[in-house]
């Protein structure tokens, strides 16, 4: 990442030292995810749809722990697997809107609130801006080599209600305070990195890690 782009990295302190922690990530490109792996200051478990799995890249993303999931049903191996790298006390990479978009939290799906309620872990939001913004000459699908992207890690978060409740209303209650606690932290990132939303990231196919 440091190679092909200029990360400027912010927060990244405010990631917990040690125990368990799931990074929440905005997604609207394909190198979102990639991008926090390199700079993250824990190695991160991202939970990867199964369709990235193809080829070399199959044994390579197992190999440096990322987790194969199924989104067309519940994938238990794969939910047991991100519970397990919580439970052994590492950090585990979420997009929580599901699949690649804005990148703006706008829609959030419940697997974070679960993993987060049923863990205890807290929640780091994580904002990845410039990786839209522009096309890259080169290869059209990746952002200008050498061109600036910023990761801003916010502060961790508790997604419960204390209680200890997983019922379906305490699981969409819990998605609601992530959602504006995500929310918030992504006009904070943007106000401190000086960028303005998205106003039109690139389209065309772009094979994808989402």
């Amino acid at each position: 990442m440091y190679g092909l782009w200029k990360p400027r990295v912010l927060g990244a302190w405010k990631v917990p030292a040690t125990g368990p922690a799931i990074l929440a990530v905005n997604h609207s490109h394909n190198i979102d995810g990639p991008m926090v792996m390199g700079v993250a200051p824990r190695p991160t478990h991202f939970l990867i749809k199964k369709e990235a799995f193809i080829g070399p890249l199959d044994p390579f993303l197992l190999g440096i722990g990322q987790l194969k999931v199924d989104r067309e049903t519940t994938d238990r191996t794969a939910i047991t697997q991100a519970l397990g790298v919580l439970e052994n006390g590492g950090v585990l990479g979420i997009f929580p809107e599901g699949t690649r978009g804005e990148g703006d939290f706008a829609s959030l799906r419940a697997g974070l609130a679960y993993f987060a309620v049923r863990s205890g872990a807290p929640i780091v939001p994580v904002a990845v801006l410039g990786s839209s913004d522009r096309r890259g000459r080169l290869i059209k699908g990746l952002p200008p080599l050498r061109s600036r992207v910023d990761v801003v890690f916010g502060d961790p978060f508790d997604a419960g209600d204390g209680t200890g409740r997983r019922t379906r209303k305490a699981l969409d209650e819990a998605t609601t305070r992530i959602q504006k606690h995500l929310s918030a932290h992504l006009d904070e990132a943007r106000r401190l990195t000086g960028r303005r939303e998205n106003a039109g990231r690139p389209t065309g196919h772009q094979a994808t890690l989402e």
